[in-house]
């Protein structure tokens, strides 16, 4: 049979739409803060991260502190270019969810850390219960970049504090890297604070006698735990590094604070280590009192169906189609068949009560 002619499509010519262009967002909506510091003490004006760098490079006691939040790449670059950043680093600090670490890229130094935060929560719900975030730090002869992801852990009160010491911005670039370091390992502590208080309360929650224990809350605490151990733990390493590795530009002084860090920094890693053994041995106990809760609800049940059993099975004689049974023709018969189903259960209750079976 000869072919039908192609009909022509009612949807028209297929056309593709192009692609919408990438709106670039100006550098300066990603700064939050850009000081010249001299000697220690912070300019006054306004200065552009170009304006600043040409102002601090005048002086060897001069530097440039930009602090930056949720930069894209875009802006990122524009910074880079500006200070001469590793474009590996830039990579980094644009990406985030970095495992933290210290790299040195000639005299600069870069030094990633998360970032931790305590949510509130109910002791016995499933939800989140730690945050985490990122902080980078760049540092060079002349300038200190900071570089933040998250909305908690700002920087802004890290600022006004360093700013109310100049002996100690009198010794560069580093000191905003040791302050920020030190900041961020202080809210460690108080976040392994808040922690110990919920696995105190979750532990008074397993051990109080009668209580019902969500198995499920104590999984979510241990998740958490575990997650702040991977967030705090790696840290470690860098911060001995930057104590311990004399060829790094680090001043001996800010070597002294430094190993005060490295120092909080190693016990609250202890503590965390402590609370996963905590949790997995709460799980265990929740797991042995969930398995007796069982036991003596599977005991009560027996009692009940041992009671039910006595009138089931005399009720059961008597339905029997027999002319000659006792009492059955007999006025009284029935209160007394009822009287004795009575009687028998009572003896069982009282049996089982004494036993403490229910």
């Amino acid at each position: 049979m000869p072919s039908l002619p192609q009909m022509p499509s009612f949807r028209g010519p297929q056309r593709t739409s192009p692609p919408l262009p990438k709106i670039r967002v100006p550098t300066a909506r990603a700064i939050v803060d850009c000081g010249v510091y001299v000697d220690g003490k912070r300019l006054r004006g306004h200065f552009t991260p170009q304006q600043a760098l040409a102002q601090a490079s005048e002086s060897d006691d001069c530097f440039v502190w930009v602090g930056l939040h949720d930069p894209d790449e875009g802006q990122m670059a524009d910074i880079a270019q500006i200070f001469g950043l590793h474009p590996l680093a830039v990579e980094d600090a644009v990406q985030g969810r970095q495992r933290p670490k210290l790299e040195r890229y000639d005299n600069t130094l870069f030094l990633v850390m998360r970032t931790v935060s305590y949510v509130e929560h109910d002791i016995h719900a499933i939800s989140e219960i730690v945050e985490t975030g990122d902080i980078m730090v760049f540092t060079g002869p002349h300038f200190a970049i900071t570089v933040r992801h998250g909305e908690h852990t700002g920087l802004a009160g890290v600022r006004r504090e360093l700013e109310g010491m100049p002996e100690q911005l009198r010794l560069g670039p580093v000191s905003v890297l040791h302050a920020v370091a030190d900041h961020v390992v202080d809210s460690y502590v108080d976040v392994a604070n808040s922690v110990e208080s919920d696995i105190d309360e979750m532990e008074e929650a397993v051990f109080t006698p009668a209580s019902r224990v969500g198995i499920e809350s104590i999984y979510q605490l241990k998740r958490e735990v575990v997650e702040l151990r991977r967030a705090v733990a790696p840290l470690g390493p860098p911060l001995q590094s930057l104590v311990q590795n004399l060829d790094m530009p680090v001043p001996k002084e800010i070597r002294r604070y430094l190993r005060d860090v490295a120092d909080h920094h190693t016990s609250v890693t202890e503590h965390i280590t402590y609370f996963d053994e905590s949790l997995s041995g709460l799980v265990n106990a929740a797991l042995a009192k969930i398995s007796v809760q069982q036991s003596t609800d599977m005991r009560k049940i027996a009692a009940y169906a041992a009671m039910a059993a006595v009138p089931t099975m005399i009720a059961g004689i008597y339905g029997m189609n027999f002319d000659y049974m006792w009492e059955l023709h007999q006025p009284a018969g029935y209160p007394v068949v009822v009287a004795i189903m009575v009687i028998l259960c009572g003896l069982l209750f009282r049996s089982f009560r004494r036993n403490k079976w229910i």
